[in-house]
């Protein structure tokens, strides 16, 4: 038996937190009853409706797939364009991905169907590091990079401290590879705060994921994660100072 908040997390409904107040707020029912208590438990064969809808239970799954460049972070796309769920083979499960990478960024991209781990994933509590190299344009000065690490202004705040160095550089076409570690999860942030000490991203890969690599995949490969890798990743999203 499971609690009837995670149950309702796991399916994707919404973070286990706000279906705690779904249920205060009698907008559960289980077996045709409104419950609302917290304690409640569930078990595979109860049916669980949240503002009247059934939810779908299934098994969790928890997929890694290096993402191409040009392709979307997302289930389907209205214009056409290929999806990250096009690369995962044939699965019931309905999948989607955690968080997201641009159209242009290629890398370590999470893909489940459980909601709770999903949310804590991307909660910004977790701070999980995720690293990026970037092809940018120009050579970054040691100061620019140090300015970087310390967090710089964008539109949306100032930017947590960072890890930035500098793995080399081409003086013939003017450009260098700089590996960068960042623990938030803000849209195109790492080409926002590229763009914004004047080095343009040309090219941009995330590389790892916490302790997660791309060892032995090449793009539109995937994996399935161990069990010892999703407990590991719970472990980090939970434990991190708030």
């Amino acid at each position: 038996m499971e609690r009837l908040q995670k149950v309702i997390a796991r399916a994707g409904i919404t973070s286990r937190r706000k279906a705690e107040n779904y249920i205060t707020a009698g907008r559960v029912k289980v077996n045709g009853k409104v419950v609302r208590e917290l304690g409640t438990k569930v078990t595979a064969k109860d049916r669980i409706e949240v503002d009247g809808i059934p939810i779908e239970r299934e098994e969790p799954v928890y997929f890694l797939l290096y993402k191409p460049n040009k392709v979307i972070s997302a289930v389907h796309d209205d214009k056409g364009r290929t999806v990250v769920t096009d690369y995962m083979g044939k699965t019931d499960a309905r999948i989607y991905p955690v968080g997201r990478l641009d159209y242009h960024t290629s890398g370590l991209l999470l893909l489940t169907n459980d909601g709770e781990f999903a949310n804590s994933m991307m909660h910004p509590r977790s701070k999980i590091n995720k690293t990026y190299i970037a092809k940018v344009k120009g050579k970054p000065s040691k100061q620019t990079l140090q300015t970087l690490s310390r967090g710089i202004e964008l539109e949306d705040g100032k930017t947590l401290p960072a890890r930035c160095a500098f793995k080399s550089g081409n003086k013939k076409n003017d450009t260098s590879i700089i590996e960068i570690v960042i623990s938030e999860g803000r849209n195109q942030q790492v080409r926002r705060m590229l763009e914004a000490v004047d080095h343009p991203v040309l090219k941009l890969k995330r590389e790892r994921y916490a302790f997660l690599t791309l060892d032995g995949l090449q793009p539109g490969d995937f994996r399935t994660l161990k069990p010892v890798e999703v407990a590991k990743l719970r472990d980090l999203a939970v434990t991190q100072p708030s």
